[in-house]
């Protein structure tokens, strides 16, 4: 063997050892890929130097003995048993499935009659098609001496339309004097009051003569509960167990306190005695998966980092506890996915940071401004945007807020500014952290003699923020506990700030990795950062500034006494970037230098340069990814679920 072949046979031997430790440590793929691809290209190469592959060589086999024999014919027993084991269980699955399914479909199809319908269900709509010979008779005219005649009759909704039935549809025919009570508000002191709610009907069981529904409305569940009685017709008992789940329904009935509370409602410490129940809405397909699956709580920690594809996470059998629903089905039914707890209660804290971000910046004296998201260019200068044809001209989706903000701020003499608003980013990036349109948190304002007058605006921001969140979310953020299991997130006042530089020398120090202090972060090596800044400061939030100024945009101000450094900073929730800003440029020659350096036509900017020609103020600004805001604040493991209606290169609707 020559010395260049046992140089790239122990390279290769290194490169599997590797490999088998990462796996072992139970390392997401995405951290050993790279790994794997320089063993598999350094194999390719052994084979075409040395002509054959890297490893020893396999013997001729002998002549097969009696003993060998019957090794193999015991071999092939245990894999024909471990096939027919897999196969049985596999049959199981789809069984249990098709069990499932079926259940759905016949109490979807028992009101409709399906099987029965010379007996009963809904009759095709009168439309004139044929004449027969059916003969009704008026309800005044049944009297004692038609006994033992069969009659035709149309009776069940005359007689009960009141107490049950499908209410006609809702088109703002008319204004009653009806009041509906929502579920939230149902409490003990309301015992012995006559209330009417409206909600998703959530469960259904019947139970002898009697029967147990679940409503939902929003976050709050109540339990309705009717018995067969001189007031209550069986016709009403089994109306109600045969509607579809999360047909829309009135529910009028009685408060009473139960003995126990109902641990399968919201509203534990009452119930209500059903009077009457009417459908305003049914569900008229079969549900492409229950709620009860859908709000199953998470089985494992799914990673946060690296390649994602919706098509891995299908719906997963998970033994006797059901189903686990997969994000793309998820997603595909998204309007369904949103009524689930977890989800309710992830968009009312996504809705509180947005308030939360504005009361703070509103007290400090900031106004809100609109930005177009219809321009000529690219906004940043890259290249990742969504071109359209704007009259005979070229334009794109703003990738960011940022010129207009500047020109308002600095400019126009508003001094503070922020905006909110959707950003659209042609990356195709299919991660758990990207998503092709977001939105966006952004503020700018002037600044006197230093940029850190910003982070103090920054600081102070997400604290006001984060304590809201727990003081004003206690309940919701326990609801998405539930599902998503979470730590409550760290943070220090003031916050913790670091510089470029202390940041990728605790990466080498402390994690061993080799970060130069130019070069940019990557995705992994801002995860380890996060862990080893947790361990060492006791908190999950945390910046750091003076970033390399080859890695920020055009108009990023260069550091005063390093030109390789910036004036720019970065805010990291749970080792994951949330925010991006810096101090600007505001002098128009070296804002045309800096957009040379960048390759940016100057044409494609000549209205936002020119906006500095007439006396600009200094200042600085940045902005926030509100979805990541939201994702990391809650340990959610895909930024999809913190999105209403996701968008990444895969996806396009609902």
């Amino acid at each position: 063997m020559s010395e260049s072949e046992e140089v790239m046979t122990l390279k290769i031997l290194a490169f599997g050892e590797e490999i088998s430790a990462a796996k072992k440590a139970g390392k997401p793929k995405a951290e050993w890929e790279g790994t794997l691809q320089e063993m598999l290209a350094l194999k390719t190469k052994f084979k075409e130097t040395f002509g054959r592959d890297c490893g020893p060589q396999k013997k001729e086999k002998a002549a097969t003995g009696e003993g060998e024999q019957e090794a193999s014919d015991k071999n092939k027993e245990k894999r024909a048993a471990k096939a027919a084991a897999k196969a049985e269980k596999e049959a199981k699955k789809v069984a249990q499935r098709a069990e499932r399914e079926r259940r759905e479909r016949e109490k979807a199809e028992k009101l409709t009659g399906k099987g029965h319908e010379d007996l009963f269900g809904d009759a095709p709509m009168v439309q004139s098609k044929e004449i027969t010979d059916k003969v009704w008779t008026r309800i005044e005219n049944l009297k004692p001496n038609l006994a033992g005649q069969t009659v035709l009759v149309v009776v069940i909704y005359v007689l009960f339309e009141d107490l049950f039935g499908d209410a006609p549809m809702v088109q703002s025919k008319e204004i009653t004097d009806k009041v509906w009570t929502r579920i939230e508000n149902l409490k003990p002191n309301l015992a012995g009051q006559t209330v009417l709610v409206r909600g998703h009907l959530r469960t259904v069981r019947a139970q002898g003569k009697g029967v147990f529904c679940l409503l939902r409305s929003t976050l709050f569940t109540v339990q309705g509960v009717a018995f067969e009685s001189d007031n209550v017709p069986k016709e009403m008992i089994q109306y109600i167990a045969g509607l579809p789940l999360e047909s829309v329904v009135d529910m009028k009935g009685v408060i009473t306190v139960p003995d126990q509370p109902i641990e399968s409602a919201t509203q534990k410490m009452i119930e209500v005695t059903i009077q009457s129940f009417h459908c305003i809405s049914k569900a008229k397909q079969a549900l492409p998966f229950t709620m009860e699956d859908a709000c199953r709580p998470e089985s494992g920690l799914e990673t946060d980092i690296g390649a994602y594809n919706e098509d891995d996470e299908v719906a997963q059998e998970d033994g006797d506890d059901g189903v686990r629903v997969g994000q793309k089905l998820r997603l595909n039914y998204r309007w369904l996915d949103l009524r689930t707890p977890a989800n309710q209660s992830i968009f009312r804290v996504e809705s509180m940071v947005g308030c939360l971000f504005r009361e703070c910046l509103i007290k400090k004296g900031f106004i809100e401004v609109h930005t177009p998201k219809l321009i000529g260019g690219a906004s940043e200068g890259g290249s990742d945007v969504f071109t359209l044809d704007y009259f005979g001209q070229q334009a794109c989706l703003s990738q960011s807020p940022q010129l207009h903000k500047q020109m308002a701020a600095a400019c126009s003499g508003f001094e503070r500014v922020f905006t909110t608003g959707p950003v659209f980013r042609a990356e195709k990036s299919n991660t758990r952290r990207h998503l092709c349109e977001f939105t966006g948190l952004d503020l700018e304002m002037v600044i006197q003699e230093h940029y850190d007058e910003v982070l103090q605006v920054y600081s102070d921001l997400f604290i006001s923020i984060f304590d809201g969140l727990n003081e004003r979310c206690k309940d919701e953020l326990e609801r998405v506990r539930e599902q998503h299991p979470f730590q409550d997130l760290q943070y220090l006042r003031p916050t913790l700030k670091l510089t470029y530089a202390e940041g990728c020398k605790l990466l080498r120090d402390v994690a061993g990795v080799e970060q130069d202090d130019f070069e940019d972060l990557s995705t992994e090596n801002e995860k380890k950062l996060g862990d080893i800044v947790k361990e060492k400061y006791k908190t999950d939030f945390f910046f750091m500034d003076k970033y390399p100024l080859s890695v920020r945009p055009f108009y990023t101000m260069p550091d005063p006494e390093n030109p390789k450094l910036s004036n720019s900073y970065d805010f990291f929730i749970r080792g994951q970037e949330i925010l991006s800003g810096a101090q600007r440029i505001h002098e128009p020659d070296l804002l045309e230098e800096r957009a040379k350096v960048w390759g940016i036509p100057l044409k494609d900017i000549e209205s936002y340069v020119d906006s500095f020609r007439h006396g600009a103020l200094p200042h600085g600004g940045g902005g926030i990814g509100l979805e990541r805001v939201v994702m990391l604040f809650l340990g959610l493991p895909n930024i999809r679920k913190a999105s209403w209606f996701p968008r990444d290169p895969k996806r396009i609707s609902p």
